[in-house]
C-alpha cells in the first residue's frame, strides 16, 4: 500500500515475484484483477477492513511525519520510461491488447492517455500501478484493440510531479495476416501428411522385401 499528497492519494497492489495480480479500488471498494485470468481470485473480501484500517494509518503517517521529513525524502526521482507491446502474438484482424508498460516511477502521481494517429482514444480502462524494491514503482495501461496493418499507436505518460512525459509508439512489426497465417499452417499440415504416406509405403515396400540368401 501506499498514500500520498497528489493523485492518487492512496493505492494498493498485490504482487508475486513483483507481476502485480490485483490492485484495490478504494470507490468501490473491491480487488481489480489486472488480467481476467485473475478474476476468480479478486472475490476474496474478508479482509477489508484490513485494508481500510491500514490506509488510515498510512495517511495518518503522512499527515504527522511527512512535514518532519520534508527535503529528506526526494519529490521525484528519475524520468518514467514507457514502452508498449501487445498481450497477444500480432495477427491483423484479430481482438488483442496493447499494454504500456511504465517503469522507473516515483513517486506513483501519472496520468497515461492512448493516441491513434495522433488521435485520442476514449474508453481507456483504469492504470495499475504496484511497487517494486528500491523505492520506485510501475505501472500497466491496456487498450483492447484489433490491429491493422496502418496502424499506429502512442502511449503518453506524464508525471504530474515534474510534468515530465515519456511516449512510446507502437506499429506492428513481423505479422502474417490472419487468412495467410491460415493457409500456411494447412499448407505445413498437408506437407506433412503426404511426407508421412510416402515414408509408410516405403517402409512397407522394404519390409516385404525378400531376404536375399548367403
Amino acid at each position: 500500500m501506499y498514500c500520498q499528497n497528489a493523485s492518487p492519494s492512496v493505492g494498493l497492489s498485490e504482487s508475486y515475484d513483483e507481476d502485480q495480480l490485483f490492485s484495490f479500488d478504494f470507490s468501490q471498494n473491491i480487488r481489480v484483477p489486472r488480467l481476467p485470468e485473475f478474476a476468480d481470485w479478486a472475490q476474496k473480501s474478508e479482509d477489508v477492513s484490513t485494508i481500510f484500517f491500514d490506509k488510515g494509518f498510512c495517511q495518518a503517517m503522512i499527515h504527522e511525519i511527512g512535514p518532519k521529513l520534508e527535503g529528506q525524502i526526494p519529490v521525484s526521482r528519475g524520468i518514467p520510461v514507457a514502452e508498449v507491446f501487445t498481450l497477444k502474438p500480432l495477427e491483423f484482424g484479430k481482438p488483442n491488447t496493447l499494454v504500456c508498460f511504465v517503469s522507473n516511477l516515483f513517486p506513483p502521481a501519472l496520468t497515461v492517455n492512448w493516441q491513434h494517429h495522433s488521435a485520442p482514444v476514449e474508453g481507456v480502462g483504469p492504470t495499475y500501478v504496484s511497487a517494486i524494491n528500491g523505492l520506485s514503482f510501475q505501472a500497466f495501461s491496456y487498450l483492447n484493440f484489433t490491429p491493422a496493418p496502418s496502424d499506429i499507436f502512442s502511449c503518453i505518460v506524464t508525471h504530474e510531479i515534474n510534468s515530465h512525459t515519456a511516449i512510446a509508439y507502437w506499429v506492428p512489426q513481423n505479422a502474417l495476416p490472419s487468412d495467410l497465417l491460415e493457409n500456411v499452417l494447412c499448407g505445413v499440415a498437408f506437407g506433412l501428411g503426404v511426407l508421412g504416406i510416402i515414408v509408410g509405403l516405403v517402409l512397407i515396400i522394404y519390409f516385404r522385401k525378400p531376404c536375399s540368401g548367403d
